[in-house]
């Protein structure tokens, strides 16, 4: 029950339907707060509780201060948590041996329990191996089944073990489609309170629902779990930068060239750690799909949401995916209520400002190796030309071979480099692979395989290709990964799905495929061709991330690009073409083919979507979503409250997190002697820290496997073990494009290990398995934005199990820096201007980090003693940033701090 200091409980009456609410309007203040701030107020005014939640950090929050840099805390406590298998399994393990632990120390197990709504969506595990073929779908899936029984019977049983869990089985679609379609609430309504629907989610691209007017965003697998377990999530009350619309899109723009586009703009601008709001006429104008599309991206420009407030747009989007007419009834209610609906005229009072005119966004590109990186279209082949140097060693003036180092510029006159290799199909025909090859083109990705006018305008340059006689070249692997069943029903009505057949984009599956790494193998020779000729070859995605090493191990360079885009790639093959003048083939006349003459019209796409999708088919789609196949159905699963652990299993252990765990924390300590376990550089993002994609056979994770039996057909992916640490320990900081400078000419997941002579090169698994049998603590030194990219928590799950103690960076992204505390990982900043460089650290010094142990006094020191053996000294900022934070760290981590609170509950 909530103090209610402020009055504010009330009651709203809809239809024949009564809710309690808590009405924003008795805070002082509230009218003129941006529409996020207004969710986290009402959040405070339900969950005060005089202690955690008080009458000031209500008021706090009324009196906000656009302009002040972040320093009130407060506890935001939402209404649900939503996690895909990835992320989701390690947060049941965990729960799982959280329940042992209670057990272990006199509590009651069933206190392990999640206290809010939690929902899982299986969509992370299928891989594109079969592509091309009628039949594709149907052997991927088998293949899922086979590799990944274990993970998916550990889920059933969570199902039937844990209350208000439930599970989104294989084969449905995209975690964050299925949250938009079906799984957001938007208004909830529990224990006949109605309030915003807020969430927490496993994965960071949470933020799509920001586009349906909910308030939620991506945190680590710990800090979900702790949201599960009643835990709030402490926070600073942001800064909210408006982000004004106006104008409209104009014809044969996409909002993929529109997301890019802002991706760019808030990107330079620099918004992490803040909310993103979107206001001003064009709002309007821009569609449900195209707000969740830009909702989708929050994490490629940084922001910890990117929110949408709700119109009459989000209520016909309700409608549309089979909403109930109360449910629709009572957003339109609650929204106008409380002044959260939308008002295009309105100036709300905002922190920083910016304003695009839709009109002026051009067709784009985003790459090769980042988000942000923007390339208008008909720029794109000369911008290759350029970038592709830094991945293929080139001629220099004086006749010797050369490497620049990717993030070094390259001009060179002359054009973009080849190295031309006959390659000879199964079928006996020859083709000529070129660096620039494109041979992934994917349509793929919840950002936009959610919205039906890029889809659809993909499946359309598809029927007119066909018409022309095109197809895709033949080194092209080609796949179609919609993120939900009501994708093919849309394709099928329109009568569209044998074009997108005919130019190789057969059904492969319904989950996040090439745009998380599993984009499968490339074709034999295809795959020898681009490593026996060290190839820079490229892939082309409708995706959101193109981080190196991610999309396929093959594959150095990879474009982002619309739905549309990724067709007319697969059409033209290489990255070299113009396709905006150039020819993308030949019809049956031998005529050229251009990009003009296959791109539908906005008309066009329009037609298909107001006659192909209806609400009958989300209905039909979502009708049973938790109850899966009869495949998933006849699964086997143990019985009981705690899991029976199998001793071999290679999917799901049990983790050291609570062995010989006390009720009473021990005492932070001060760090001595410690040891560089990487040096790395800008940009190093969760993809180079944390274990994703395929596991090579000659590394730690590997020969761990081989150990143990497994063959080399059924490694499966990194992200499918998740639930087994030593698989994931072995495989942190194991990234093929890691490039730490303390193993020079190395690249991969290599150190120099300084506990024996002339300190070799290792593996950096080994390497810290030897630092821990001697006792020496390690630390990581990084450059800026350390940690950006998605919300991965074995990123800091793998770094404190590698014995890692301190990180100093000299910036971090926000999920990560949460969860390296969650680990009992302590995230320290260079002082401001400084870094590794400009303090002449190598990396080969010894580190000493002294007034740690203050947090020992329920203060957090704001800065630390940094010393080296070397004599390098400096005081680092400790990003310990809330009292939450602190609690979390004295406690060895976030899950022992709730597990004790549990305990003495």
């Amino acid at each position: 029950m909530s103090a209610n200091s402020f009055d504010a409980r009330s009651t709203l009456q809809v239809g024949d339907e009564s809710y309690e609410i808590f009405r924003l309007d008795k805070v002082e203040g509230s009218a003129r707060l941006p529409y996020s701030l207004k969710v986290l107020l009402e959040n405070l005014l339900r969950t005060e509780d005089g202690a955690n939640i008080t009458a000031d950090h209500i008021r706090a929050l009324g009196g906000w201060d656009s302009q002040a840099q972040p320093s009130q805390e407060i506890q935001f406590t939402p209404a649900r948590v939503i996690m895909q298998d990835f992320t989701g399994v390690p947060c049941v393990v965990d729960l799982a041996t959280m329940r042992e632990a209670v057990k272990e120390l006199g509590g009651d197990p069933a206190k392990i329990n999640p206290l809010a709504p939690a929902e899982l969506v299986i969509d992370h595990s299928v891989i594109a191996d079969k592509f091309g073929t009628s039949d594709a779908f149907a052997q991927n899936v088998e293949l899922e089944y086979g590799r990944n029984r274990e993970r998916y019977q550990f889920l059933r049983w969570g199902q039937t073990a844990f209350d208000e869990f439930k599970v989104v089985p294989p084969g449905t679609g995209i975690v964050h489609q299925v949250n938009i379609e079906k799984l957001a609430r938007t208004v909830m309504v529990r224990g006949g309170q109605a309030y915003p629907d807020t969430l927490v989610g496993t994965d960071s691209h949470t933020t799509m629902v920001n586009g349906l007017g909910v308030l939620g965003w991506g945190v680590g697998g710990i800090e979900a779990e702790a949201a599960m377990l009643g835990q709030p999530v402490s926070m600073l009350i942001p800064r909210v930068v408006g982000f004004k619309l106006t104008g409209e899109l104009p014809a044969g723009t996409t909002a993929t060239d529109l997301v890019l586009t802002i991706t760019e703009m808030l990107r330079k601008h620099g918004v992490v750690g803040k909310f993103v709001e979107f206001y001003g006429e064009g709002v309007g104008a821009t569609s449900l799909a195209n707000r969740a599309t830009i909702g989708n991206m929050s994490p490629e420009f940084g922001s910890t949401a990117a929110i949408f407030p709700i119109d009459d747009e989000t209520l016909n989007y309700l409608r549309l995916t089979g909403r109930d007419a109360q449910q629709v009834a009572l957003v339109e209610a609650y929204a106008k209520e409380q002044g959260l609906w939308l008002d295009p005229a309105a100036e709300p009072d905002f922190s920083e400002k910016l304003e695009l005119d839709l009109s002026t966004v051009v067709p784009s590109i985003a790459g090769p190796k980042r988000p942000q990186d923007r390339i208008v279209l008909a720029n794109a082949a000369e911008q290759f030309k350029l970038d592709v140097r830094n991945y293929v060693a080139t001629a220099d003036e004086a006749g010797e071979e050369s490497f620049p180092a990717s993030d070094s510029p390259a001009v060179h006159p002359n054009g973009a480099p080849s190295n031309p290799v006959q390659v000879t199909a199964p079928d006996g025909t020859t083709y000529t692979l070129d660096h620039g090859a494109v041979t992934v083109a994917a349509i793929t990705s919840c950002t936009n395989t959610s919205n039906p006018y890029v889809m659809v305008a993909a499946a359309l340059v598809a029927k007119k290709a066909v018409e022309k006689g095109l197809t895709r070249k033949p080194w092209v692997k080609t796949t179609l990964a919609p993120g939900s069943k009501v994708v093919t029903d849309y394709f099928d009505k329109a009568g569209l799905t044998p074009y997108l057949d005919k130019v190789g984009f057969n059904l492969v599956g319904y989950g996040c495929t090439t745009c998380i790494g599993n984009s499968g193998p490339l074709p034999e020779e295809v795959s020898k061709a681009v490593n026996d000729h060290d190839l820079a070859v490229t892939s082309v995605l409708s995706g959101n991330r193109n981080f190196e090493g991610r999309i396929n191990p093959d594959v150095k360079m990879n474009y982002l690009a619309s739905p549309p885009l990724v067709v007319a790639y697969a059409l033209a093959g290489s990255m070299k073409i113009n396709i905006t003048e150039e020819a993308l083939g030949t019809d049956q006349d031998g005529k050229p083919v251009f990009l003009k003459d296959i791109w539908p019209s906005e008309a066009e796409v329009n037609d298909v979507v107001a006659n192909a999708i209806g609400e009958d088919m989300f209905n039909k789609s979502y009708a049973d979503v938790f109850a899966g196949d009869a495949q998933w159905q006849a699964l086997p699963i143990p019985t009981g409250n705690t899991f029976e652990w199998d001793g071999e299993s290679t999917y799901v252990r049990k983790p050291p997190y609570f062995e010989g765990m006390a009720m009473e924390p021990s005492p932070v300590n001060d760090i001595a002697g410690a040891r560089v376990l990487a040096k790395l550089g800008d940009s190093v993002t969760t993809d180079h820290i944390s274990p994703a994609g395929a596991i090579k056979a000659d590394t730690p994770a590997g020969k761990y496997l081989t150990e143990h039996g497994v063959e080399r057909r059924d490694f499966n992916s990194y992200g499918s073990r998740r639930g087994n640490h030593e698989i994931m320990i072995r495989g942190t900081f194991a990234n093929i494009r890691l490039r730490n400078q303390i193993a020079p000419g190395t690249e991969g997941g290599f150190t120099r290990d300084f506990t024996q002579a002339d300190a070799p090169v290792s593996f950096i698994y080994d390497a810290s398995q030897n630092y821990q049998a001697a006792g020496t603590p390690l630390v990581i030194l990084a450059g800026k934005e350390y940690g950006s990219g998605s919300s991965r928590d074995w990123a800091a799950k793998g770094t404190a199990l590698l014995g890692v103690k301190a990180v100093i960076a000299e910036s971090y992204e926000r999920i990560h820096r949460s969860n390296l505390i969650g680990m009992g990982v302590l995230p320290l900043q260079f002082p401001e201007g400084a870094s590794a460089e400009s303090l002449g650290l190598s990396g080969e010094e010894a580190f000493s980090v002294t007034g740690v142990t203050e947090l020992n006094d329920g203060t957090t020191p704001r800065t630390v003693k940094v010393t080296t053996d070397s004599g390098v000294e400096f005081d680092a900022v400790v990003r310990i940033d809330t009292p939450g934070e602190a609690d979390y760290y004295r406690n060895g981590g976030i899950l022992q701090y709730v597990l004790r609170s549990l305990i003495n509950s």
